[in-house]
């Protein structure tokens, strides 16, 4: 079984060698004009965030696995892969610490104005200040705020379990343009409107790309700040930075772009918009939650190599 790994210095640890007899090629980086020959003969593919196309796909006859070292698919066609008898796993549950964590980090952040306070001393404003602290940023709590998790599962409830502890009031929205509201969540737009934070942890598909736009930034009150460790597609980023800059949102904490690097920049990016705090798509990447992925990768691959494969997504 030859396995090639396409993105090495996507993940930031070694990983174990599988328990069978194997052949094993690492590649630090790989363009996507590079993909079809790395992948030539191999059997496992084990893939980050390169783009899985159909037309790769047929290119790669003797292909069996793709192993993402992600929990995120949108970057592999899972139809063609089960069109093509290709078994697909992601990894899963790994960063449900790190993710909840960098979340509840940006809201204490946003909330509490610590980057624009430390600006501040830096600039030497408090040692000019008439009086013993600076009042210039107004601060708000997070207990008795009002959380709107959008995206239920795993990482949306890690986040709800840390805000409970911090003393907020957790709400669940429903799906967009759901028909029907299921027990115990909100109607999306209801939902948005009465928050005072916003958090994203939902998938990226054709349904949820810029989920937050233009209509759905204006339902929001003035006081509100938007959070997105999930993935870059589901805001808008030119109508958050518009809604930033115009004071029709409080602030917003961004850990993941459209393009990532994002070499080409990005509306958000800009350096005039104010209480916004851009994150380089680590939210996931704790040291254990690094160390759970790395594991999780070639326990999948194992499992596949005995018959079984786990966390299969096609």
């Amino acid at each position: 079984m030859r396995i090639v790994m396409l993105e090495g210095g996507s993940v930031p640890v070694s990983l174990r060698r599988p328990d069978f007899p194997h052949e094993w090629a690492a590649h630090e980086e790989t363009a996507v004009a590079q993909m079809a020959s790395r992948l030539a003969g191999a059997t496992v593919a084990i893939v980050n965030k390169l783009p899985c196309t159909r037309a790769l796909i047929a290119q790669l006859g003797s292909l069996k696995m793709i192993a993402i070292a992600a929990t995120g698919a949108d970057n592999v066609d899972l139809q063609a892969c089960r069109d093509h008898g290709i078994v697909v796993s992601n990894v899963r549950g790994y960063a449900t610490h790190s993710v909840p964590e960098h979340a509840l980090a940006l809201m204490l952040a946003l909330r509490r104005r610590l980057f624009d306070y430390a600006a501040d001393v830096r600039a030497g404003r408090w040692a000019q200040a008439p009086h013993f602290c600076l009042f210039d940023h107004p601060i708000g709590d997070l207990h008795g705020a009002r959380l709107v998790i959008v995206g239920g599962g795993e990482l949306g409830q890690g986040v709800a379990r840390l805000a409970h502890a911090f003393g907020m009031e957790v709400i669940v929205a429903e799906r967009k343009d759901a028909a029907q509201v299921r027990p115990g969540r909100v109607a999306f737009a209801t939902a948005l409107a009465e928050a005072d934070v916003v958090s994203l942890h939902c998938p990226l598909t054709p349904a949820t790309r810029h989920l937050i736009g233009v209509a759905e930034l204006a339902l929001m009150s003035r006081g509100a700040i938007l959070i997105n460790t999930a993935r870059g597609g589901l805001v808008d980023g030119a109508a958050l930075a518009e809604a930033l800059r115009d004071g029709k949102l409080a602030g917003a904490g961004i850990d993941v772009l459209p393009e990532e690097p994002p070499r080409r920049g990005d509306p958000l990016l800009a350096p005039d918009i104010p209480n916004l705090i851009v994150t380089p798509h680590v939210a996931w990447a704790s040291s254990a939650a690094v160390r759970n992925l790395a594991e999780q990768v070639v326990a999948n691959i194992e499992a596949f190599a005995a018959g079984k494969p786990a966390n299969r997504l096609a």
